[in-house]
């Protein structure tokens, strides 16, 4: 199965055409174009020649320090504006590189200026694309360090045009991030081995009828939700992107408009996506997402953020100018070599970030610590990781200055880093990803683990190596188990429902005819394509949904499922939601109470993982035996010690885990054959085997509340059925 291509929204747009060559205008020092003020007239502000760093706006007692970077810029402007929707600015601030300029920042001292304040850029200079350079003094560029920025005029159309956006651009807004009470809260550097992710969309979460919550889609509305989470058990939540995006596209499908749904083109770093906000428009931005952090933490939940430093949202050549690509187009992304009009596509949404440029690596890094000191944020995916290895002609590097910064950075010491170890350049690192201590993705394990349950024969030794944390893919490179993230399932592709309900996509609803999203899901229908009433084919689903659960939590490494497979939450089978927003991709809320049952059986097959220590290692197993004689791993078939790994034909497999010290041992027997097999079991001096978990029988007994005792020495496990046992 090829690695999952995301869907993300063409970063094109038909009315946009090269640039101009324009000449740059004398630079002065303050300009004040006058207009009234809503509320009066106000004097303008002074100004000083300010400080280069730290870049963006930042507050200080006595007003606001502006600064930018361009190396090519000849003349840069801060607009000064009243509110978020004012089209004229109220003050023009040109900065002249005499006084403002240092090296390559450009800044100013606005005195008397507050948080509240909003403001925005132009930037003049050479409009040579053929060489790179796309300035155009009459575009309105955001600040790539601002802390909020408002879409009230935002025409993404008018900013692909060449010329003046005034009326129809973003506006960035002063925050101070310092005035916020934490109340004590700090991230709470869980251990990854005692780690379970949830998957979720941050908005699709709350949006779906029965909620109960008062603003569906916000930051806010997680906190009602958080009892929810408590109850499944899971350790951390993963956020598909919060950075701000642009979530409107100029797609349509059965006249109906298409959304940018799950964020995977970002305008603003470090801005959370106001569309997830109450209230954007009073600059809460910082607020409210601090808010959803610390009630999390509180209930012992953390916050991991899925973040795009791969691309931007400014697309390719045909893409629209609000940032980067109008402050310094050359040093911020990756170009052609001899062509510099076009941009290196490693990523397939129309260019690549410049991010082991000195000025990309810089804006990431501070960025990352920003989430962390003033968010509170407790760990990271990253998006399409791997094209943070590659110098801005490709090739990959061996040690990108990028991802060693990350991964040695004190202030990120004990913040989780999860890559994404593949782009969609053919860019595979999976088990070999730059830096020490990055986890990854594993897409081996989703794989081998959907091809197993299937009933695929042969795949034992494969299944075998994923269990203990995939060691043949990480073992080599020093590496452990903690840097695997096994999954199944994730927002790319089908949820576990539609993995045991679908053959086959069914995109449709994508308006592209059914050929987006990747084709081989390695799934099976159970008989049935897609929603079904009979009874023998939904028991069946239910028991598969069960297997794959419990090999996931019984696995060595990092386990993470996405959100609504607790309660096997369809999506129709489309497996490329990112356009979807709406009960496609929202969480069924009627779903927990019409599936008691499987919701009962994650919550306390997270609990059984919680409570066994052998089922959390850190370090590889090598056969070094227990107080009780038993090796750390034993693997067996029907009989013990015969695995069968050069059996073609092989579809069931038994392992025993030994605990430590007095802890209770493990013994799995999982038979994917669909017809009962009786399997031996392994003796265990001064002990008892007892049936923990059987997802053959129906609920509660499939993960009762006491274990019963097993008699003899053999037992028999139904079809398509997995039972563990464990010792006392």
């Amino acid at each position: 199965m090829a690695e999952p291509k995301t869907r993300k929204p063409r970063a094109t747009a038909k009315a946009a055409s090269e640039m101009a060559t324009k000449k740059a205008p004398a630079a002065k020092k303050a300009v004040v174009r006058p207009r009234k003020a809503r509320g009066g007239a106000r004097p303008p502000f002074a100004t000083r020649p300010g400080q280069p760093h730290p870049l963006g706006a930042t507050v200080r007692p006595d007003g606001v320090n502006f600064s930018v970077f361009s190396q090519h810029a000849t003349a840069i402007e801060l607009l000064l504006f009243d509110a978020e929707d004012a089209v004229e600015p109220v003050q023009v601030v040109q900065m002249a590189p005499k006084d403002h300029l240092s090296f390559h920042f450009w800044h100013v001292f606005v005195v008397g200026a507050r948080p509240g304040l909003h403001y925005a850029f132009r930037a003049d200079g050479p409009a040579r694309p053929e060489a790179g350079l796309r300035f155009d003094p009459g575009k309105i560029l955001i600040d790539p360090y601002a802390r909020g920025n408002s879409m009230a005029l935002w025409d993404r159309v008018a900013a692909t045009r060449p010329g003046d956006n005034l009326a129809s651009s973003m506006r960035s807004v002063v925050i101070d991030p310092s005035t916020y009470d934490w109340e004590g809260d700090e991230p709470l550097r869980r251990p990854m081995k005692d780690t379970v992710i949830y998957e979720m969309h941050l908005a699709g979460f709350t949006r779906g009828p029965g909620s109960g919550v008062a603003r569906p889609g916000t930051f806010r509305a997680v906190i009602d939700k958080i009892p929810y989470l408590q109850s499944l058990g899971v350790t951390a939540v993963e956020l598909l992107p919060v950075f701000q995006f642009d979530d409107r596209t100029a797609w349509e499908h059965d006249s109906r408009r298409l959304a940018n749904y799950w964020g995977y083109s970002t305008m603003a770093y470090f801005a959370p996506h106001p569309g997830y906000c109450e209230a954007p428009g009073e600059a809460a931005h910082l607020d409210e997402f601090r808010d959803m952090v610390k009630a999390l933490h509180r209930a012992g939940i953390e916050v991991i953020l899925d973040v795009v430093f791969n691309h931007t949202d400014e697309g390719n050549h045909e893409g629209p100018t609000f940032s980067f690509r109008g402050l310094d187009n050359l040093n911020h992304y990756c170009l052609v070599p001899g062509n510099e009009q076009y941009y290196n596509d490693f990523t397939g949404c129309g260019n690549t970030f410049n991010s082991n440029h000195p000025i990309g690596s810089k804006v990431i890094v501070e960025c990352l610590r920003f989430w962390v000191q003033e968010m509170h944020v407790d760990g990271f995916r990253f998006d399409e990781g791997s094209v943070l290895s590659r110098a801005p002609d490709g090739t990959p590097m061996e040690f990108p200055p990028v991802l060693w910064q990350i991964d040695l950075d004190e202030a990120l010491a004990d913040t989780k880093l999860i890559a994404e170890a593949w782009d969609a350049a053919g860019l595979y690192q999976v088990g070999r990803f730059p830096g020490y201590r990055w986890a990854e993705w594993n897409g081996a394990f989703r794989d081998t683990m959907r091809d197993f349950v299937r009933g695929e024969p042969g795949r034992i030794g494969a299944v075998a190596d994923a269990l203990t944390g995939s060691a043949g893919l990480y073992q080599s490179s020093d590496h452990g188990p903690l840097n695997s993230v096994n999954f199944i399932t994730a927002h790319d592709g089908f949820t576990m429902n539609d993995l045991v309900s679908f053959n086959r996509k069914h995109n449709d609803a994508n308006g592209e005819g059914n050929r987006d999203g990747v084709d081989d899901n390695k799934s099976w229908n159970c008989g049935v394509e897609g929603p079904t009433d009979d009874p023998e084919i939904e028991a069946l689903r239910d028991r598969q949904v069960k297997n794959l659960a419990t090999l996931l939590m019984l696995s060595q490494g990092v386990p993470m499922f996405v959100m609504g497979d607790e309660v096997r939450r369809s999506q129709g089978g489309n497996n490329n939601t990112w356009c979807q927003d709406n009960e496609t991709g929202w969480f069924d809320w009627s779903l927990p109470e019409k599936r008691p049952d499987m919701l009962r059986f994650w919550s306390r097959l997270i609990a059984f993982r919680k409570d066994l220590a052998a089922l959390r290692r850190e370090r590889f197993f090598d056969g070094t035996p227990n107080a009780r004689g038993l090796p750390d791993v034993a693997w067996h078939g029907t009989e013990l010690g015969q695995p069968g790994w050069d059996d073609g034909g092989a579809r069931a497999l038994s392992w025993t885990v030994a605990g430590e010290g007095e802890a209770a041992d493990i013994h799995v027997m999982a038979n994917m054959w669909w017809e009962p097999l009786e399997f031996a079991l392994p003796e265990v001096p001064g002990r008892r085997w007892f049936r923990a978990i059987d997802t053959g029988r129906p609920s509660p007994d499939d993960i009762p509340e006491t274990s019963e005792p097993v008699a003899g020495g053999r037992l028999t496990v139904g079809g398509r059925s997995i039972v563990v046992l464990t010792s006392r």
